[in-house]
């Protein structure tokens, strides 16, 4: 338990005349049992900080005096470094820091941080509504783990003043490509890369996934397709990586593999063999070798770049296809998985079906990204109701007419 003890602490004026003073010393030991001492002026605040201590520890929400003494950037830079497990993360939250966020609270202490120093934050970002949310959720994930660390209480990004002003991306409709669309990109394209609009369109395949796809990964006896890694680019090297949302030791995730790309896949695979490709994984220094016989290569039976194929190849066909693309609609290769989604949901598979083959970490992200498009399962609800209800009348006129027939005969 805390004790408090009373001294009396004697001083000199300017001049030199004895001055004495009362302390009120509050003893007590931490978790950990190391003995700390705290000392205040006045006995009522002695009294409560020593009941609060006491508290504190009986709940589990005890705090070191000194803890949150540590400035927001000291702390955020040990962070990344720990957190950040490919060198492209730490690279684009290493920028977000030293461009946007130490400048604000870089220096504060995180005891001292709080909704107003936030909203401050957020008052300043002069960036993008995307990226700075982005920033946003950067600090709230470093506020949170130093919550995890016992070094402050609680987390201020979550304080309902706050998430009322906290910057939000704007919400764009989803607008999928028309059918045709499809048709006219796989003729315009590049021979060599015809198959990656059918792994687009027929998978729903991101840009990544499709150009590390590898022959290993296609399972002819099941029909299955199943996304194992994506080729990354980390700085101006290429490296293997986990796809998006997913770690180096989940389970791959599994699409099926209709007909007409599995037929289309093998002849593109007559025509231009996989190749041996050897790659790091994640990190391009220190990242161990993974060899694959990717089914997408370049003319030097290479890994393929979006930095040289999106300028050079996919923009080039799009303008051979005569695709007048604008505002909201995906100009890039992002607008066949688009596709794949809307015309899933139109067929009548559930949000948690096309969640799981686009490899979304939450059903929900599915449902906001793509639940406009679902309006033909509103109308199949309408005709299903119809009919059951045409069948209760149905039934219920059947029954009338039996009682009215037994009537009649007795």
């Amino acid at each position: 338990m805390a004790s408090i003890s009373r001294r009396v602490v004697v001083t000199k004026t300017k001049d030199g005349k004895r001055r004495e003073s009362v302390r009120y010393d509050v003893n007590y030991r931490e978790p950990d049992s190391r003995q700390r001492r705290k000392a205040f002026l006045k006995r009522v605040d002695a009294d409560a900080f020593a009941r609060t201590v006491e508290a504190d520890k009986l709940r589990g929400t005890y705090l070191d005096v000194d803890a949150g003494k540590e400035t927001f950037g000291a702390y955020a830079d040990r962070w990344i470094v720990h957190t950040s497990k490919d060198p492209q993360t730490f690279e684009i939250r290493e920028r977000m820091l030293r461009l946007h966020i130490k400048p604000q609270i870089g220096k504060v202490e995180l005891r001292r941080i709080n909704g107003s120093t936030l909203r401050a934050l957020i008052a300043s970002l002069k960036v993008a509504d995307k990226y700075a949310a982005d920033i946003f959720g950067l600090v709230s994930s470093i506020l949170t783990a130093a919550v995890d660390d016992r070094l402050i209480a609680s987390n201020p990004a979550k304080d309902a003043s706050v998430r009322r002003q906290k910057p939000r991306p704007p919400r764009r409709k989803v607008i999928p490509w028309p059918d045709e669309w499809i048709d006219k990109m796989h003729t315009a394209i590049q021979d060599r890369y015809k198959i990656t609009v059918t792994l687009g369109a027929g998978l729903g395949l991101r840009q990544g996934e499709i150009f590390g796809l590898a022959v290993e990964d296609v399972d002819l006896v099941n029909d299955i397709v199943r996304v194992r890694r994506q080729v990354k680019l980390v700085g101006k090297r290429l490296t293997f990586a986990p796809p998006k949302t997913r770690k180096d030791d989940d389970a791959p995730r599994e699409v099926p593999l209709p007909k007409d790309v599995r037929e289309e896949l093998a002849a593109h695979l007559r025509t231009f063999p996989a190749k041996a490709v050897t790659l790091p994984w994640r990190d391009p220094e220190n990242g161990i070798p993974v060899t694959v016989h990717l089914i997408v290569t370049n003319r030097n039976d290479a890994a393929v770049s979006r930095l040289a194929f999106n300028p050079r190849t996919w923009s080039t066909a799009r303008r051979r296809a005569g695709l007048k693309i604008g505002g909201e609609i995906e100009t890039g290769m992002h607008g066949l998985r688009h596709w794949y989604a809307s015309t899933l949901l139109a067929g009548g598979a559930s949000p948690v079906e096309v969640s799981a083959y686009l490899g979304h970490s939450d059903v929900g992200f599915t449902l906001r990204t793509y639940g406009h498009l679902m309006s033909s399962s509103a109308e199949r609800a309408r005709e299903a109701i119809a009919a059951a209800m045409a069948n209760v009348r149905k039934a219920t006129k059947d029954v009338g007419n039996g009682e009215a027939a037994d009537d009649r005969v007795t």
